[in-house]
């Protein structure tokens, strides 16, 4: 039998195209075809080339529409791109693989400056809804696949806790989950207009998305109906109360978004999940989801995973190792990184995607998930700035 192939461009050759890229190697089952790689930096784009083996170098993402080998276009572009983009890759037949988050507020014309401070976050999120609802309608009429890559769905540990609940039927009482770090590696990370938000949209994000899975997967175990009713969020900046001295170990610099966020999320059922994201947290990361059902409760750890905790007095030799993340120092205790990929679900989504066009099925994490995430973000957005609980109608 011949083996299923797929032939990608990715786009954007950051952080997430580098992960994307290690992943597709290790794709099983499936013969992945890295054809073509495009960034308007093009020597960073060569360098990336060698890395990875793509074929071809482009700058201008257009030259990858009407390429009628490329199956798939993997958006990993800052995400102030990514409507547009996704637009054009369906309407030119292609399906679509796009990193965290799906879209955003990113400012129009005439909007004051700073927009996270001066533009009304309930007209924010009235924007990224009628977005929204173009891409769907544009997805619904190109009838090619939608693959949001928001690791940690495909985490191992969400992975195994979504089969446990399908098969007990459990019903989830209450979750919550984290994801704080030190801030982003990104220097635009502080401004509103380049990432859509602040430690919410960019961390809490991941936490968020999972947790919406997880009460997805129990609607569809009982059969019954998935909605969220109401959303209430507390959000601020802490970092700017800090001295100079103060911050020298905190990365992060909020110019108009928030390094500290609380969501409260009100399902129809009346059940609930807390989301909880921020830029102050120093050792490294913290990522987890804990679920408390009627039957059984998980305790899903996803970063650090601490299978590995190393201990050194000093670093030699250890200068291109990997060890653990946003940890300054490899001295002392560290929880070192095993199966990265695995653990936190990169290796896992890109399976998952690529199965899923090669075998024309919905992929486990689709265009339901970034929307509903979409939702929740924007609309905690608006209840923390009106101070107020936020009503969510309809889908």
């Amino acid at each position: 039998m011949k083996q299923k192939e797929l032939c990608v461009a990715v786009i954007g050759t950051g952080y997430a195209g580098r992960l994307h890229s290690e992943a597709y190697r290790k794709v099983g089952g499936i013969q992945v075809r890295l054809k073509t790689v495009v960034d308007i930096d093009l020597p960073k784009a060569s360098a990336f080339q060698a890395r990875y083996g793509y074929e071809k170098v482009e700058a201008d993402f257009e030259t990858v529409l009407g390429d009628p080998e490329i199956d798939v276009i993997d958006i990993c572009t800052p995400p102030f791109l990514h409507t547009g983009m996704i637009v054009k890759a369906l309407e030119a037949g292609k399906h679509v693989i796009c990193e965290k988050p799906l879209n955003g507020y990113f400012g129009n014309p005439g909007d004051p400056e700073p927009i996270g401070k001066n533009v009304s976050k309930r007209d924010m999120a009235r924007h990224v809804q009628r977005e929204m609802e173009r891409i769907r309608s544009v997805l619904k009429r190109s009838e090619k696949k939608f693959c949001y890559a928001e690791n940690y769905v495909y985490a191992a540990a969400i992975q195994k806790a979504a089969e446990l609940i399908s098969h007990k039927k459990s019903r989830i009482l209450f979750m919550k989950g984290e994801e704080s770090l030190k801030g982003s590696i990104s220097q635009e990370a502080g401004k509103w207009s380049q990432i859509g938000g602040g430690a919410l949209i960019r961390a809490g994000c991941h936490p968020l998305s999972s947790m919406l899975v997880l009460k997805m997967t129990e609607a569809k175990a009982r059969g019954e109906k998935f909605a969220v009713k109401s959303v209430q969020a507390d959000m601020g900046q802490v970092l700017p109360s800090l001295n100079p001295e103060e911050r020298i170990y905190l990365k992060a610099k909020p110019d108009d978004v928030e390094d500290f966020a609380n969501v409260t999320v009100t399902f129809a059922d009346g059940t609930k999940a807390v989301a909880m994201a921020s830029d102050l947290y120093m050792a490294g990361t913290r990522g987890y989801a804990e679920i408390y059902c009627h039957d059984a409760a998980y305790l899903c750890k996803i970063s650090p995973g601490r299978i590995l905790d190393s201990y050194f007095l000093d670093e030699a030799g250890l200068e291109d190792v990997s060890l653990s993340e946003m940890c300054p120092s490899k001295l002392g205790w560290n929880p070192s990184w095993i199966a990265d990929d695995v653990i936190r679900g990169y290796l896992g989504e890109i399976q998952d995607f690529a199965e899923a066009i090669t075998e024309d099925r919905e992929p486990f994490c689709n265009f339901e998930v970034a929307y509903q995430t979409m939702r929740v973000l924007y609309a905690a957005y608006e209840s923390a700035e009106s101070g107020r609980l936020v009503e969510l109608k309809g889908e």
